[in-house]
């Protein structure tokens, strides 16, 4: 066989090394951080979820998920392990100070909903009308009303008249 022929097949075989060589250091370093977990670390889960380590058992880590709701996940679902500064900004919103330029989001929809204040310092009869579009005149007889098709057949069949 030439050298031609093998090395497509060294290629891949030296692929497959470095491939599995960054995923046991990913594994390693992700096992590593797991291992940095005490009781009372802030982390967050692989699913997005945060919570405080309470209790760490072999293969298991109970998270208090809220306060005094505890619920049990595999050590494998930890995505991370936060520092406390950073699990306060994010869980408590504690050190957000600095960033004073964030638009204010209300918790509900009603301020978006909730119609305009009207203007106390006009009169009464100088309110703007609103036009909706309607006319003042009644429709006449031989014009077709709004859901009426204008061949007068109301199940949509085609035909001649």
């Amino acid at each position: 066989m030439s050298l031609m022929t093998l090395l497509p097949f060294i290629v891949l075989i030296g692929a497959m090394f470095l491939m599995t060589r960054s995923a046991k250091k990913k594994q390693q370093q992700a096992a590593h951080m797991r291992d940095q977990m005490t009781p009372g670390t802030g982390v967050r889960t692989i699913g997005g979820m945060y919570a405080t380590v309470k209790e760490i058992g072999d293969d298991t880590v109970t998270l208090e998920v809220a306060p005094g709701v505890h619920a049990i996940y595999a050590k494998n679902a930890i995505g991370a392990v936060l520092e406390d500064a950073e699990y306060n900004r994010i869980v408590h919103g504690i050190g957000d100070e600095a960033e004073t330029d964030t638009p204010v989001v209300p918790d509900d929809a009603s301020s978006l909903t909730e119609a305009p204040k009207a203007d106390l310092t006009k009169d009464a009869d100088e309110a703007p009308k609103l036009d909706l579009g309607k006319k003042d005149e009644a429709p006449e007889a031989d014009e077709p009303k709004g859901d009426e098709p204008k061949d007068g057949k109301s199940d949509g069949e085609a035909g001649a008249k």
